[in-house]
């Protein structure tokens, strides 16, 4: 790669500033985190202390109807969800554990996976749960599917006992175990089977679930949502004996856990070294990223020099020095941060040089005419879609892009708006947010050859759909590695999208639960440090 003085270096995940706590790489990350909450639940909360109440700030508000099917499908809605619904497995700090199965393996000459379940598990309306609950699940979820997971990749789940149960696979598919077997709800059957919309079935009996809480109220209006410990969870009695979420701005946060009002909440970057300071327990994640949606389906979008020339074009560090207030890290040209443990550093950087973007736009017939770009008498000007919390950062790229030569029309609207036009393809660049950078690899297959508007829905290169097609049906872990990788420097070097940064997100918590941020994301990827085992 070439470069002049105006050249600036990308500065990796996990080294980007100082901060006063560890940061270190996923690959050891979590495994050391893991032993930071072990050291501080000993010193501060023994295993068994009970906590009467515990109130976490809700920012987001309403999150749905904390039902399978009735919370909003999105890792927020989920996770309201998941304090009453179990899964047959799940993740902690340190990646699977047993849920509502004790022990699973797969089975390659049938391409399935046989779950043994725990004995004893009831529903918290004191019914049974068995594997004829499990095997209703994944039928009724082909016939109503569940937002959040493919049920196409269920052939059949049979019950060949009351405590086993066998999934057959219509596919290969190695991540499995984190986006199906470790995100779909268990439903008890003998609620859902006569039901024909459950989009549409709200009262107590769709929350009739496994998990460690049972809903006692839920506001819509105000967003806040109150829960009491399943004193008969298998698991054992939850340590917190009653949840309380409720709504408090971002801005109010880090106030609200000074006053005692709150007990945990996700808070502003800047307001963490002094909570630190006054004995509230810190933890960091960058698994969400903004990203620069394409049109690559016009003119001049299409064509892979000019995507090139606006990311030569764009700061990416300095986006992050200046909107982010250096609380995160420049984006990596094939979507997984460098500190991922799937992470190719062997894929093109595009570091700042606008010599090289000026080069590339040359290349394709346009001049200056003056500050800007022209070709064939038409001076090059470009569309810029940013929701309002999103003006600071269309400002920054606005300035950066002309000061390239690049006019860009800056236009903010609402985000229901701005998702219609990307939806439509009825843009030229916009603004994007994307969670799960930590989990599963699959999530290049969702960002990029995804079906929904917040994908790149990018089928041009052959080569790189079959590789993201051949990656998540590759069971030898090594070989899906390679496989990644090579999908990876594809990405980089075609720039469906654009990542901007990562995003560093923090949760401040009093000394009363250890909180963790889950290794992957909760379920299927969503990054938060609310995993429910954390009140178990």
């Amino acid at each position: 790669m070439t470069g002049g003085d105006n050249t600036k270096k990308i500065r990796p995940c996990g080294v980007h500033r100082a901060v006063p706590f560890m940061r270190v790489p996923l690959t050891l990350g979590f495994a050391v985190m893991g032993l930071l909450v072990f050291i501080l639940s000993s010193n501060v909360l023994a295993a068994d202390e009970k906590v009467d109440t515990l109130t976490v700030a809700a920012l987001s508000g309403d999150q749905g109807f904390p039902s399978p099917y009735g919370h909003y499908p999105h890792g927020g809605g989920y996770i309201m969800m998941s304090f009453i619904f179990d899964t047959l497995i799940w993740k902690d700090q340190n990646g699977f554990v047993p849920a509502l199965a004790e022990t699973w393996k797969y089975l390659p000459d049938e391409n399935a996976y046989l779950f043994h379940l725990r004995k004893g598990v009831t529903w918290n309306d004191g019914e049974p749960f068995t594997a004829d609950d499990v095997a209703f699940t994944f039928q009724y979820t082909k016939d109503h599917p569940y937002p959040l997971v493919d049920s196409s990749i269920i052939d059949k789940a049979e019950a060949i006992d009351e405590n086993t149960v066998k999934i057959v696979l219509t596919k290969s598919y190695a991540p499995f175990l984190d986006q199906v077997a470790g995100a779909q709800p268990i439903l008890p059957l003998h609620i859902y089977r006569n039901m024909s919309d459950p989009d549409d079935y709200k009262d107590e009996k769709a929350l009739t679930g496994t998990g460690p809480f049972r809903l006692v109220d839920y506001d819509q209006t105000q967003g806040t949502y109150f829960y009491k410990a399943n004193e008969d969870y298998y698991q054992g009695s939850p340590r917190v004996k009653q949840l309380k979420f409720v709504k408090v701005s971002n801005e109010m946060a880090s106030a609200s856990l000074k006053k005692g009002d709150i007990d945990a909440a996700s808070v502003p970057a800047e307001t963490t070294e002094p909570l630190e300071k006054e004995g509230f327990d810190i933890k960091e994640s960058h698994d969400t990223t903004m990203i620069m949606a394409i049109n690559h389906k016009k003119e001049p979008f299409s064509d892979v020099r000019f995507r090139k020339a606006i990311y030569y074009a764009i700061d990416r560090q300095a986006l992050v020095d200046i909107f982010l207030r250096g609380f995160g890290c420049a984006g990596c040209p094939g979507i997984l941060p460098s500190d991922h443990p799937w992470y190719n550093p062997d894929q093109e950087q595009y570091s700042f040089d606008p010599a090289k973007a000026e080069e590339l736009l040359k290349e394709m017939g346009y001049s200056k005419d003056g500050q800007y770009f022209s070709k064939d008498g038409e001076r090059l000007e470009i569309e810029l879609l940013v929701a309002p919390t999103e003006e600071r950062l269309g400002e920054l790229i606005e300035h950066q892009l002309e000061s390239g030569g690049i006019t860009v029309n800056l236009r903010s609207m609402d985000l229901k708006t701005k998702d219609s036009m990307v939806d439509d393809w009825k843009f030229d660049l916009a603004i994007n947010y994307h969670g799960g950078m930590g989990a599963d690899p699959s999530v290049l297959n969702r960002i990029i050859i995804g079906t929904g508007l917040y994908s790149s829905r990018y089928a041009e290169d052959v080569q790189l759909v079959d590789l993201l097609n051949e990656q998540v049906s590759e069971m030898d872990p090594a070989r899906r590695k390679e496989l990644v990788s090579q999908a990876q420097e594809i990405i980089a070097c075609d720039l469906p999208s654009l990542p901007l940064f990562y995003i560093d997100s923090f949760w401040a918590s009093d000394d009363r639960v250890s909180f963790y941020y889950t290794y992957g994301g909760v379920a299927m990827g969503t990054p938060t440090a609310l995993n429910k085992m954390a009140f178990v």
